[in-house]
């Protein structure tokens, strides 16, 4: 019997999952692999939120295998040693994996198939498993991607999605492959105490959920701070356990405003990796460099603390940090405002956010979290580059009764608004009474560093 290795990613489901169905189409047995790239936690992109987060998907998918007369296999190591290692081990033929966008993804693969060749056997690289259009499907003539989102949206919007890929009834596996244990969330400690739980039937049942409930009312409040109104469904399309293009189909299919707002939410996810793609260096230089003259020195530091403490004065800002650190998650507009704060207010290099995102969120997805860092920082694909967020404004508009601030600020929970988004403006002694500090820096200040710094002023 011929025998193909699915090399499992940012794809862990059974859904809609083309290397598995080609596989399984191609060769008479599968053998379902994940490997523990020692590379990537030697990097630090293993926090303990995704560890924990990945170890959940894990249980799930082998679940989901075991019900279909497989299993996952687990090793650890260097994934393209352990491939080829696992390749001779089953006599395999080919080996199937969704494609990557990062530099060190398509590196991965190159290094993969090289080593694959040398043994006799091929590798077959998918697209449009991570995301719903390939990144290089649509690009501008004269250049190999969009640096621009509406043009991209309009290109993107054209293409239908791939017919989706129903879930195997039954997997045939070889006999007596080995597999490590797979880990679990319980043996890991620093993860957040509100972090959501993984897996491809959370996600799923989360979608399907949201779609009947959430979506309809998507367009007028996903911006909606209080209301929790965003699907909290990034999590599962950065590990894969949902399928990017079954999301678009299934919105499409349910129509509206809401509809129409969701998916282009996921355009735009398509978008930051199509640049990523064609721009792997951005993930951690400037896409457009400004000469951004960037502050350091004690001072910064102990602003940034504040601001990763959730400690800066202005009470928005600290209840999406405060979020982030309980539930390793936040929502879009949080993300915005607080990166808006760190990088235009603070003027601290955008690196420093995008880290201490990466260290803390569950999605933390290189091409999104990079680049949507570099957006809100004026160094990236925005066309208005020196647009600034006011903390307060932010607050009065997305959060106007205060409930947001009031449930992850709670020194701030007895205070009404709009005064709960300015309570440096209560009188002495009333102000005395809540033990919250003032503003680490005004906003008046913080716009003229901002000038300074990035136009020498």
């Amino acid at each position: 019997m011929n025998v193909a290795v699915v090399l499992y990613t940012s794809d862990l489901r059974l859904h809609d999952h083309p290397p598995l169905r080609a596989a399984m189409s191609s060769c008479d047995q599968v053998v379902p692999l994940f490997v523990r790239d020692r590379a990537v936690a030697a990097a630090g992109f293993a926090p303990p939120n995704r560890q924990a987060f990945l170890a959940d998907c894990l249980a799930d998918l082998d679940a989901g295998l075991r019900a279909r007369g497989a299993r996952l296999v687990l090793r650890s190591g260097d994934v393209v040693a352990e491939v080829c290692a696992l390749v001779r081990e089953t006599d395999a033929d080919e080996v199937h994996m969704a494609a990557g966008v990062s530099a060190y993804a398509q590196a991965r693969e190159e290094r993969l198939r090289s080593g694959l060749e040398a043994e006799g056997r091929r590798l077959y690289v998918h697209e449009t498993v991570i995301t719903a259009v390939a990144p290089g499907a649509v690009h501008p003539a004269g250049s190999d991607h969009f640096a621009v989102f509406t043009p991209y949206l309009r290109r993107w919007s054209e293409l239908p999605p791939r017919p989706l890929a129903a879930a195997p009834r039954a997997i045939r596996v070889p006999e007596g492959v080995g597999s490590e244990p797979l880990p679990a969330r319980g043996s890991l400690t620093g993860v957040s105490p509100g972090l959501a739980r993984g897996g491809e039937s959370e996600g799923r049942r989360l979608m399907t959920n949201w779609l009947r409930s959430g979506l309809a009312d998507y367009a007028d409040r996903h911006d909606d701070l209080a209301g929790d109104t965003t699907s909290r469904l990034s999590p599962h399309l950065h590990f894969g356990t949902l399928s990017a293009t079954e999301a678009v189909h299934r919105a499409r299919s349910a129509g509206g405003p809401g509809a129409e707002a969701f998916v282009r939410q996921l355009c735009w996810r398509d978008f930051h990796h199509q640049v990523l793609a064609a721009r792997p260096e951005v993930a951690a230089e400037d896409y457009r460099a400004r000469q951004d003259r960037w502050r350091t020195g004690p001072a910064a530091e102990e602003e940034t603390q504040a601001w990763k403490d959730g400690r800066t004065g202005y009470p928005v800002v600290d209840a999406a940090m405060r979020q982030l650190r309980h539930e390793g998650w936040m929502p879009g507009r949080g993300r915005m405002l607080v990166a808006s704060f760190l990088t235009k207010t603070l003027y601290i290099d955008w690196r420093t956010g995008a880290r201490h995102f990466l260290d803390l969120l569950v999605d933390g997805d290189l091409a999104n979290n990079q680049l949507n860092w570099q957006w809100v920082a004026g160094t990236g694909t925005d066309t208005r580059p020196n647009r600034v967020l006011n903390p307060v404004r932010q607050g009065l508009r997305f959060d106007p009764q205060g409930h947001y601030v009031h449930r992850w600020v709670p020194e701030l929970a007895g205070l009404d608004a709009p005064l709960v988004h300015e309570p440096w403006r209560l009188a002495e002694p009333e102000r005395a009474r809540y033990d919250y500090p003032g503003p680490v820096v005004s906003l008046a200040d913080g716009l003229d560093r901002f000038r300074q710094g990035r136009h020498g002023g």
